[in-house]
């Protein structure tokens, strides 16, 4: 019996997965991002490069869970409260976008000769903006949960539901286009009642269903039996809204934000993240893959005129509806920037109104075209736009600069330290001032409603604008350790009666800020450490006393260590040993 009549082919496997290892992760060693990278690999191995594979669109079919997945996970993070506290985002913010741009870009088509179905169709989906794309490239920045992130995923919800009517707008336009397949007219009332059905029972089941049926497998402590019912209800979501005639992507969302506040919200997480990443790398190069050469260089004139008209006129959209809605000049580029491209729903769209014969096979191959080549270009534009971004000033705009504040306490530096003490200054009912230099700092904290101030601790005019000398105490917490010890010097010479209070970052920093003068100073390792200690010490089944005892050692052994390094400066960066073993009591850089 021949082997190979029974072998499976796996030179496509070895080459995806070859692409993936390979492009991935030379992509973003290049500043590029890895999602260019899948995407340039799927060319090279796709059918018009190495021919590995031939057949793009099957891969693409099972591929198309990545996103589902992802789109789960984010689910996961958006509980429905904070979900509905973005309402007016996505229905406001993105409602805005998506029309405007829909009319701009059905307008570019009109008037370049192609009839109004046609450029509706074309334009409307170049408005779905490639939800994988923009998260993946938002999950590598670290801005998904911050709230400029949040607005985009905002908008990329709305333009994720648009697909619904969007394809009943097709089958509504089908009559009207010569040629095309005779559709009767009128609203299909029927698939709207089996669209709102499916919605309805996925929030029952998620409701009511889920979480038993988690803490039912949970019981069984089967680890394998839990990951393939995160799958199930992932899978099986997509499903019911495909059902529905709605997006998958939307059912696996929905799902998730029902389970946002499951007790098993971080195992479905850990469960589906290795397959949704997996998954999504394949749907990149199973897009890279079906990029067409042949259509490309038949048409590239007119790609390229689509692409750039597109991208450019659609970017220019989104920046006016985000200053109009006050958005800052540079969360405005940003936001166009990652949002210029067209979306894999756009296949979704063009297919639809192919069979309906409001396109040609040519003109759908040409738009298809045109849609990859713009989630192409858009990792380029952004490492350019880091680029730009890392070689200007840090926009001054809305940015206030301190004036006669008349806070009881002014704290220096609003970064990690700053926020946390401002929490127990303003619980307590204390009137606070805040100054900073990092502008972007300002306006995040501004959206959380601090009112933050741009101004340098290091000069005296700031200082007396910001309430220096009324204020009844000076928190420094500043992250550079010279720029703290030069503010608490400058402090104490100018307002010696005002009690400055500072962070240090390590013993060395600790004694610079006593020889300046400052009141007191914590180290911040150094009570994490001795924290983390006593926690041990509790773990291994210490008593109480004997973890204080111990705990009151530790510290008086630094203490007088640290009285001697000040007087003379004795000991100063050496261990002090003590014990059987010879281990430094305290590591000299806490």
């Amino acid at each position: 019996m021949s082997s190979e009549s029974h072998g499976i082919d796996l030179l496509p496997v070895i080459g995806l997965l070859g692409a993936a290892i390979v492009a991935a992760p030379l992509f973003k060693r290049l500043g590029l991002g890895s999602v260019l990278g899948y995407l340039a690999g799927g060319v090279v191995i796709g059918p018009f490069g190495m021919r590995l594979l031939d057949d793009p669109a099957s891969i693409l079919q099972v591929a198309e869970l990545g996103v589902v997945m992802f789109l789960f996970i984010i689910g996961l993070e958006m509980r429905p409260s904070r979900l509905w506290g973005l309402r007016r985002e996505i229905f406001g913010l993105g409602a805005a976008q998506v029309g405007l741009c829909a009319a701009c870009l059905t307008a570019i088509g009109v008037f370049t000769g192609f009839p109004v179905a046609p450029s509706f169709v074309a334009g409307a989906g170049f408005v779905l903006t490639s939800t994988a794309i923009v998260m993946q490239l938002l999950g590598e920045r670290g801005e998904i949960s911050t709230p400029k992130g949040q607005r985009i995923v905002s908008i990329l919800l709305l333009e994720d539901m648009s697909i619904v009517p969007l394809l009943a707008l097709v089958a509504f336009l089908a009559p009207i286009v010569p040629g095309g397949a005779i559709a009767s007219p009128g609203i299909d009332w029927l698939a709207i009642g089996v669209g709102i059905a499916s919605i309805a029972g996925l929030v029952l089941a998620g409701r009511y269903l889920l979480n038993p049926l988690f803490g039912l497998i949970a019981s069984a402590q089967a680890r394998e039996v839990m990951t393939a019912a995160a799958l199930l209800v992932v899978i099986g979501s997509a499903y019911v809204m495909q059902l529905g005639g709605l997006s998958m992507a939307m059912g696996a969302f929905l799902a998730g934000v029902l389970l946002s506040e499951s007790t098993f919200r971080h195992q479905l997480e850990a469960d589906v993240e290795p397959f949704r990443g997996i998954l999504l790398g394949l749907f990149f190069l199973a897009v890279g893959m079906s990029l067409d050469l042949r259509v490309v260089a038949r048409n590239w004139q007119i790609i390229l005129f689509y692409v750039a008209a597109y991208m450019i006129v659609k970017a220019l959209v989104i920046y006016v509806v985000a200053r109009l809605l006050r958005s800052s000049h540079w969360e405005a580029i940003e936001r166009a920037v990652f949002m210029a491209q067209g979306g894999e729903f756009a296949f979704v769209l063009y297919t639809a109104a192919l069979s309906a014969g409001i396109i040609t096979i040519e003109q759908s191959a040409i738009l298809t075209a045109i849609i990859i080549i713009s989630m192409v270009l858009t990792p380029l534009v952004i490492a350019a736009l880091n680029v730009v971004e890392k070689s200007i000033p840090a926009s001054l705009e809305g940015v206030q600069r301190p004036e006669n504040l008349k806070g009881t306490v002014l704290i220096i530096g609003f970064g990690r330290v700053g926020q946390i003490v401002s929490q127990f200054l303003l619980d307590h009912g204390h009137d606070i001032s805040i100054i900073d230099i990092d502008v972007e700092m300002i306006n995040t904290a501004r959206e959380f409603e601090f009112e933050v101030y741009y101004g340098d601790g290091k000069r005296l005019d700031i200082l007396h604008a910001a309430g220096a000398g009324r204020t009844e105490a000076i928190v420094v917490c500043v992250d550079r350790a010279e720029d703290a010890t030069q503010i608490v010097e400058l402090v104490k010479a100018e307002f010696p009666l005002v009690p400055v209070l500072a962070r240090a970052t390590d013993r060395r920093h600790a004694l610079d800020l006593v020889k300046a003068g400052v009141d007191f100073h914590i180290r911040e390792t150094f009570e994490s450490a001795m924290l983390l200690g006593q926690k041990a010490l509790e773990t291994l089944g210490a008593e109480l006393h004997e973890i204080d005892g111990i705990a009151g050692n530790v510290r008086d052994r630094d203490e007088q260590r640290f009285q001697l390094e000040i007087v003379g400066g004795l000991y100063a960066g050496r261990p002090m040993f003590r014990g059987k073993r010879e281990q430094p009591e305290i590591a000299p850089e806490v």
